[in-house]
């Protein structure tokens, strides 16, 4: 066989009848739509198969839907799997090879297995799930506590969707009566860099943020409107979930579907179906809590008027006593007043009944010591050079007078002597 000289279309040809010989059979393949595109009604596929630890493509391959059975088989599996047959979806197919001299080796899909991709997707949804709880990471915004009053929101949003023009309805007329700011920023929320681009428009959004506020925003808010459902796929992401747990902000969702969740929904501190419920519950919320304050207001009110009047009538009952008491305390005063009053009557009395004795003890005492009275004893007042002395040492020469009751005597000294 190696001194045979074949053509390119020979050789080929030769090819073309082995593999239809030997893959004459068709089988099932699990393979990775990598790129998918449709014309005139046939679609034209790009199958990979991924090495599980690097991910890099390890074989790839076309395939092709024909026209003829295309509508009834992508019709059946969208119905049956609820997704949109897309790009980036592992799928269950049924294939048989094709080699064609001119074209090369493709494969035509016969058949494609709904449950298959299902179950991957839910499969790989359990994981991510898994590992966030096993992290402990899967409750961490879920229990913050939510925001008592909602002033300034950071919004992340795919740019010019519907459900961001729903939700910024009535966010707009929030933020023009000063109830509360929204700041916006945009992300891609479907294809294969949806959760890459989320993850950075909430990083550089949280860092202008840091720029223009002081404070953290009271809430950020993730939403996207309707869409194919398959583009939930996207966002089960590990990473920007995990991003999302982390956050020290309550973070609220509305991805746009009812009936189907993603892991934003399973790590936000809460999950609504669609935008137009975001800004409606933080509407309710606003709502609830000015109830909150007038509600207490009017009990701090009516407590208020309670303690006022309790203490009115505590001050009357305090100010009676106190009248009792200050009366109570004047009678006893007075009584003192009039007891004191009396006895300083009686004791000045007495006092001058005491200065009267004493009085007409030392008038007596006076008379008695008048010299003209004493005189009259017989006694007399001697006097030298004029003046009265008591004492021989006084006599200044050889006179002196001794004035007596009826007269005058003038006597000449001739001896003068001491009792000692």
């Amino acid at each position: 066989m190696s001194d045979i000289q074949l053509t390119l279309s020979e050789y080929l040809t030769t090819v073309q009848e082995v593999i239809k010989l030997t893959f004459d059979e068709s089988v099932w393949v699990k393979a990775e739509i990598r790129n998918l595109s449709i014309k005139g009604g046939h679609y034209y596929l790009e199958l990979a198969e991924k090495d599980e630890d690097t991910d890099k493509v390890i074989a790839s391959c076309k395939a092709t839907i024909w026209k003829f059975t295309a509508a009834k088989m992508v019709l059946k599996f969208e119905r049956e799997s609820g997704i949109e047959l897309s790009r980036d979806l592992n799928v269950l197919i049924k294939v048989k090879a094709v080699f064609s001299p001119q074209y090369g080796f493709s494969v035509n899909i016969e058949a494609i297995d709904s449950s298959y991709t299902l179950g991957d997707i839910a499969r790989r949804y359990q994981q991510i799930l898994e590992r966030l709880t096993t992290e402990g990471l899967v409750n961490k915004n879920k229990s913050l506590p939510i925001p008592f009053d909602i002033q300034n929101a950071l919004v992340i949003a795919p740019e010019n969707a519907a459900g961001l023009g729903d939700f910024k309805k009535d966010a707009d007329a929030l933020d023009k009566a000063g109830v509360c700011h929204f700041v916006y920023h945009s992300a891609t929320f479907q294809g294969n860099t949806a959760a890459l681009s989320i993850a950075e428009s909430l990083s550089n959004a949280l860092r202008q943020w840091a720029k223009d506020f002081k404070i953290a925003p009271d809430l950020i808010v993730i939403i996207r409107g309707g869409g194919a459902v398959n583009d939930l796929a996207y966002l089960n992401d590990y990473d920007l979930a995990a991003l999302l747990c982390k956050r020290s902000v309550p973070i609220w969702v509305g991805i746009g579907h009812e009936k189907d969740r993603t892991i934003l929904d399973e790590v936000a501190n809460r999950s609504f179906d669609t935008p137009s419920k975001v800004i409606g519950g933080i509407q309710n919320l606003i709502s609830e809590r000015v109830q909150v304050v007038l509600d207490s207001l009017q009990t701090i009110k009516l407590l208020s008027q309670h303690q006022i009047t309790a203490y009115q009538s505590q001050n009357d009952q305090y100010i009676k006593v106190i009248k009792t008491l200050a009366h109570g305390q004047i009678n006893e005063s007075n009584k003192n007043l009039d007891l004191m009053k009396s006895t300083i009557q009686y004791l000045a009395q007495q006092q001058l009944k005491l200065a009267s004795t004493q009085i007409d003890g030392l008038l007596r005492e006076t008379l008695l010591q008048n010299p003209k009275n004493v005189m009259a004893k017989g006694y007399g007042i001697v006097r030298s050079n004029g003046q009265a002395i008591r004492s021989i040492q006084q006599i200044s020469n050889d006179s002196i007078q001794v004035e007596l009751q009826d007269g005058t005597i003038d006597a000449k000294v001739t001896q003068v002597q001491s009792n000692d």
